[in-house]
């Protein structure tokens, strides 16, 4: 045991390099400084609620117009006295030199045709000053302003048509109650709601899957190749050590320097991803409901993902192994890692765009063959319980994985790892066998 832990040590150290520190630490600075950013910047859109108005109609009507938009949440400032004449061209003028966002024209007549129950119109004007999301963000308040305006009109002209009733019940004389049932559970929720719940808590997931496996992967894949390269794999196999703990040594260190880099890389783009939300928290579903359906992990739960989780890893330890004692030096095992990158994507992007259980049969077996598919429909399906795909799919990979392990040491307990390549021209041969 002494000796399978020094080589670990060994491998842990010729892994966990003054170049790979500097890059994690690099990758949190700048994934905090751009969430930040991008959230202040969201931030100070969504405070941009002053709003210049040129009141042209000068009625009691528009004066009750502008009194509501105060109320909703808008700073009304009149710029009536402001400009030498009361001119639409001026108001313009006057906006475009104090560096205004938003200027609003209530025309002549306004009231006028309201009181007598004729469509109008108002004039909005949104100064674009660039295209950054921030300015996006912003001009939402344009649609808020409007939706204010026709909302207190239509409750006026309704008002005026039948006193006595309440207008919010004659515009929406229909109320929805919404009811979710999964399996044999029902609760009364929002389906959207109920469905970005369980995205918020799955969202996470596969981004760490795929950042684990792809970088675990290609760092045995060049280690190895390395060796090969720089001649001190033939040296580590003259060291009387068992061959199968080389390769199980090798397979580990990655896994644990994996681990701690995609946990490094997931606190950076929590960040980065609470920075995009604003902060806001899109969790708003009450205890009660996710009780009811009983969408939250359990530590059932959490242990059948970790486990898939970690049996995914391994296989991608084991088939880069296998790919890296096919390379002949570092440059042609960046190519190898190709392969794993494929079958890592393709159940990746599935898992965030479409159901699988959905696809055509052929499809499906396909997606199911591939042994880092599991993970990503797992968590889905355990929220759901439907177990048996869980079980399954953690069956599968634990065959596959016996199976990689196998071919492995077999390759490492002969003279073929340092022999064996793969070379591409027009021929592509392995060489040593």
């Amino acid at each position: 045991m002494k000796k399978f832990t020094n080589l670990l040590k060994k491998e842990i150290r010729e892994l966990v390099t003054l170049q790979l520190i500097i890059s994690l630490i690099f990758t949190i600075i700048l994934f905090n400084f751009l969430g930040s950013l991008t959230k202040s910047e969201i931030e100070k859109s969504v405070q941009l609620r002053d709003v210049y108005v040129l009141d042209l109609d000068k009625t009691d009507f528009s004066k009750e117009l502008l009194n509501n938009l105060s109320v909703g949440g808008f700073r009304v400032n009149l710029i009536n006295k402001e400009i030498q004449r009361e001119d639409k061209n001026l108001a313009i003028d006057y906006a475009r030199m104090k560096n205004l966002n938003f200027l609003l024209i209530i025309p002549r007549g306004f009231g006028d045709k309201v009181s007598s129950f004729q469509s109008t119109e108002v004039e909005f004007y949104s100064f674009i000053k660039s295209f950054s999301m921030g300015s996006t963000v912003g001009s939402s308040i344009v649609n808020n302003i409007i939706n204010s305006i026709n909302n207190y009109v239509s409750n006026n002209f309704l008002k005026a048509k039948f006193p006595n009733l309440n207008p919010e019940s004659i515009k929406n004389p229909i109320k929805s109650k919404e009811f979710v049932i999964i399996k044999d559970r029902i609760a009364e929720a929002s389906s959207s709601e109920v469905m970005n719940f369980v995205y918020s808590q799955s969202v996470f997931i596969p981004i760490v899957l795929m950042l684990v496996i792809t970088y675990a992967s290609q760092m045995v894949l060049s280690a190895i190749a390395l060796e090969k390269q720089d001649k001190t794999l033939e040296t580590l196999l003259t060291v009387p050590v068992s061959r199968r703990y080389i390769v199980v040594a090798k397979m580990a260190g990655a896994g644990i320097v994996g681990l701690i880099s995609a946990g490094v890389y997931m606190l950076g783009y929590r960040s980065f991803f609470s920075g995009i939300t604003g902060g806001v928290d899109i969790n708003r579903l009450s205890s009660d409901i996710i009780t009811k359906l009983g969408i939250s992990f359990t530590p059932y739960g959490y242990l059948l993902l970790g486990l898939s989780l970690f049996l995914a890893i391994l296989n991608a330890l084991a088939l880069s192994t296998i790919l890296g004692v096919l390379s002949e030096d570092l440059r042609s095992a960046q190519g190898f890692s190709f392969p794993i990158i494929i079958l890592i994507m393709i159940p990746y992007f599935l898992s965030l765009f479409t159901d699988i259980n959905s696809l055509s049969l052929p499809v499906k077996l396909l997606v199911y063959a591939i042994p880092f598919s599991h993970p990503f429909i797992a968590s889905s399906n355990i929220l759901l319980g439907n177990y048996n795909i869980v079980y399954y799919g953690i069956l599968y990979m634990l065959i596959v994985f016996i199976i990689l392990i196998f071919i492995a040491a077999r390759i490492f307990s002969t003279d073929q790892v340092i022999t064996m390549k793969l070379r591409f021209g027009k021929k592509a041969k392995i060489g040593g066998i």
